[in-house]
Parts: C-alpha cells; structure tokens; sequence
C-alpha cells in the first residue's frame, strides 16, 4: 500500500526531533523505507520477467539462484503492500516463476534438467532455467524457495484467475517434494545430490543452523509417502552446542545467517520445541537469535583481533571478500578477517532493533561508498577501504523480509497461516508459550512494542508491549493525518510485559500508527486494517 510510505514519513514526525537526532543525517523510517525499497528493487530488476527466475548477484553473467528467486517472491508480496509494485503486475511476475518451476524438467539426466525428485538444481541458466555450473541439487536452497512460494500461496488469496493459479502451482510444487528420499534411507536430511556422484559427497544437516526451514517442511509435507518422520527432527537438533560467548548462553552458531534465514518467514517468538523447554535452557528461537545477536555486538566491541569494529560497525556473517567468498562469524571467530556484511545486522533488526538500526545508521552515514542503487552492498572491509562490488540476493532477502517483520510482522502472519507450516511445527513438538525471557540485562530498561497479533487485521488486533521500568505510559493510535483516534493506555504501569486489545471496528479501513510512550521514550508500530 502506497500509504505504508507515507505512514512511515509521519511515523518520523511523531517519534519527535530529538529521537536519534545527535547522530542521524537520516530519519529511521526513511533508513528503513529506504532499505526496503532498493532490496525490493534489486529482485524486481534483476529477474528475467521471462520466467521469472531472479539473479544470484548483480553481475552480467550471474545464473539465477533459487534461494534469490525464494527470497524475491516474498519480497514481491512486501513490494505490493507499500505500493511499490501492482498486485496484477506481482501476481504476474509471480505465476510465471512458479510456472518456470512446475513445467521445467524433471530428471536425472546431468544437463538440461530444472530438478530431480521435486527438488531444484541450486543454480539455474537465466534464460533456459536449467542446471548450469555443475551446480547440486540443493536440499536447503530448494527449502528457500519453497518459503517464498508457500508465502504468495498465502499472499494471492483473491478469486482472480492468475490468483487462483498461483495457490495451486504452490500446493503442487511443494507436494511433489520426495523429502523422504533426500534422507537417503538415513534419519536427516542431506544436504545434496546431483547425477555425477548422487548422495556420495553430501552430508547430513544436523546441527543447529539455516536449515530449520527444511526440516519443518519436510515434516509438514502433506504427502505421508514423500514426508520426513518429526522423529527426524531429534536427529536435527542432536548436534548442537549449547554454550556460552560474552555473557549470552545460547545454541551457537557463529554466521548470523543461520540465525536468521528460517525467522524471515517463522514467527518463533511465543513457540517452543522439546529443546527449548528444557529447564536448563528455558528459551525461544527467537530469543536465541537475540542473543546471537547481542553475542556478536559483545564480540565487535571487544574487536579482540583489531579489526575496528565497534558496537555500531559490525556484521560478521557468509559474504564476498577480498578475492573470493567465505562463510565467517563470531562468536567465536570462525574465518573473521575483518570484512563486514551489512545484511548480518539489517536480517537481525526483529530480534534487536535497538542495536541493528543504530548500526545500520551508521554504515548509512560513514560509509556511502558501500551504498548504491540496491542499497547496501553485500560486503566492505572497513581497515583498508575494500568494498565489494556487487549486491547479492540472499543478503537483500533477509533485509526485506524482517524490515517487515519487525515493522508489521505481515510476513510471519501470511506464512504462519499456512496449514501445512503448522503441521509442521505440530508434528515437531512445538507448543505455544508466554514466557518472555529478560534477556540482555543492558537492556533491561527498553521500551518495546511488539507487531499486532495478527497484523493487517480486520475488526481488532492485539498490542503487546513491554516497560523496562515502571512508570507513567501511554499507548495512543493516530491516522495518516497524525490524529489520535483511540487511547489504549493511560496511566502508571508496572515494568514488564503487557497486552491491550485495540477494536478498530468503528474505523475505517486503512494505516495506522501505534504510538507507545514513556519519559519521552517513543517507539511506533504500522497497522493495517483490512475489510
């Protein structure tokens, strides 16, 4: 919706002039907007509208991606809701990638084959939408895709005949998944196979990383013959190291991408899984993200290897570096050589805002030169001025997608709707929770308001929010016009967490601003209401 720019403008003017002015040149809604846009912009531009297939990265000759091409039809759906694209023009972009991928080849040949089994060769030729550089069939890159396409499943509910087309091309595609026949007659998944050596050079995922999108919809596949055992998921979750860096305990996974690929669709915040209630750990995946999160701050701003980190200029994940590409983290340091990703903070800003946006800020600000036509590029070395040269899609995916999330929560709301995604959380074990861990006791003093529940809604949503400390507080709504249209909460209130409905049956359709305040504290949500 064109109205969610404008909101995000005078979201700026409610905030109030002193919020990040000592330091900003930019207002935070514009950041974001900013962002947002330029990400929706690189898998709009660089796909081929022929069919549909979106650029690994921004060079001449990159092959398509299907992890990209996942990423970018969500993207699509986000793109719509801010009036940045038609819903006729995205709903065509998108039926014509998921016809790309139901009508191309299936087989074992080693060339001219889109897949095998249901699953996607991870690099595809731009133009013919087949194999291309010896690529393997990619357990978790095809997981990626699915995400996207059982995303515009859930986006394109209309009656319209290109919307009905879509459902069905995306119940089919994921159907014909052989999820069991990835396992290998083995109880995990394997990571590949291609028609040179099969399973031989694949292992199994296991262990706590990206790939906790695959295993919820392998075990959620709705074809019993084709679907992974939830058994699988006790295979998935054997291997991880529970552990403790600067002060967070936490599952470790040094790369922040594992934190955040699976969160740009699953809202993890209020469910658990049998590792997650255990009284020794006590935690959400989201709220072990946080800590990943807040644990690679804690490392930058040690910078034990003197690299010029800070506790704004961070970002320590899998991107280009000088000469070739790595996957690095911390903590603890794994291949860390002193080159920043801006995506690792910008896919975290849902788990921790206020320590993403500032740094985000930041590389907006000092580093221009790492700004372009795409927004932030993939990766800079800020010890000697390198700046890789290209934009990648897998880095602007997690941009797009948990901006939203964290502004709205739409795409977890879409994506959450899904039956098949819900099976696959049942089945795995996991159960609803209210337990909001404290957390980071640095911030023990934030003022938080969470997206609407569910959010765009259509009579009312529920706000949740939480107060550092106690004290005088207020929760009012406004209209595009800045005006107040309904005071929720008024008067002193404990800290911790609260919850408040907001009835907008007497208003009209459209968006709207929360406005939560305390000593002069603001913090704003986006609400759409929809009839």
């Amino acid at each position: 919706m064109k109205s969610i720019v404008r909101s995000l403008a005078l979201a700026a003017l409610l905030l109030g002039a002193g919020h990040g002015a000592a330091r900003a040149q930019i207002t935070e809604p514009a950041l974001l907007d900013s962002i947002q846009r330029t990400g929706f912009q690189y898998f709009w531009d660089e796909a081929n509208p022929a069919n549909g297939l979106i650029k690994d990265r921004s060079t001449v000759t990159s092959p398509a991606s299907i992890a990209a091409t996942g990423f970018g039809l969500s993207a699509i759906c986000v793109g719509v809701d801010h009036g940045w694209v038609g819903r006729t023009d995205a709903a065509t972009r998108v039926l014509t990638t998921l016809q790309t991928f139901w009508n191309g080849p299936q087989g074992t040949a080693s060339i001219g084959m889109t897949g095998y089994k249901g699953w996607f060769y991870h690099f595809l030729d731009m133009n013919t939408a087949t194999r291309t550089w010896n690529s393997e069939l990619s357990s978790i890159d095809t997981a990626l895709l699915l995400a996207g396409i059982l995303h515009c499943r859930q986006y394109f509910g209309g009656d319209a005949a290109d919307e009905t087309q879509i459902r069905m091309l995306a119940d089919s595609i994921y159907r014909r998944v052989d999820f069991k026949w990835m396992q290998n007659l083995g109880t995990g998944i394997r990571m590949g196979w291609n028609p040179e050596s099969g399973f031989g050079s694949f292992g199994t995922w296991m262990g706590y990383n990206e790939a906790m999108i695959l295993y919820i919809l392998a075990i959620g596949s709705p074809v019993p013959a084709r679907a992974t055992a939830a058994s699988a998921w006790s295979t998935w979750t054997y291997l991880y190291n529970w552990n403790t860096q600067y002060g967070y305990t936490y599952i470790i996974f040094p790369p922040l991408f594992g934190h955040q690929y699976t969160h740009c669709w699953v809202d993890f915040r209020n469910i658990k899984d049998a590792f997650g209630r255990q009284a020794s750990h006590n935690l959400t995946y989201f709220e072990n993200s946080r800590r990943a999160t807040y644990a690679q701050q804690a490392y930058s701003i040690d910078d034990p290897l003197n690299w010029g980190y800070s506790d704004s200029l961070w970002g320590i994940t899998a991107s280009d570096i000088q000469g070739g590409y790595s996957a690095r983290g911390a903590p603890p340091a794994e291949n860390d050589n002193g080159t920043i990703a801006p995506t690792a903070p910008g896919g975290s800003i849902a788990f921790a805002p206020e320590i993403v946006i500032p740094t985000l800020r930041n590389m907006y600000n000092a580093w221009p030169q790492v700004w372009g036509k795409y927004g932030f590029k993939d990766a800079f070395k800020p010890s000697n001025g390198w700046v890789g040269p290209d934009w990648l899609g897998i880095d602007q995916g997690p941009f797009v997608l948990m901006i939203e999330n964290y502004l709205t929560g739409m795409v977890w709301y879409r994506f959450m709707q899904n039956p098949d995604v819900q099976n696959g959380l049942t089945r795995i074990g996991f159960t609803p929770t209210n337990v909001v861990d404290a957390g980071d006791p640095r911030i023990a003093n934030e003022l938080r308001i969470f997206p609407g529940e569910p959010n765009p809604f259509q009579r009312a949503t529920m706000l949740r929010y939480r107060l550092g400390r106690s004290g005088a507080v207020s929760l009012t709504i406004h209209d595009l016009q800045g005006r107040e249209v309904a005071r929720l909460v008024e008067g002193i209130q404990p800290a911790g967490d609260h919850a408040v409905k907001f009835d907008a049956s007497q208003l009209p359709s459209g968006v709207y601003l929360a406005r939560l305040a305390q000593d002069g504290a603001v913090q704003m949500r986006t609400l759409v209401r929809l009839r």
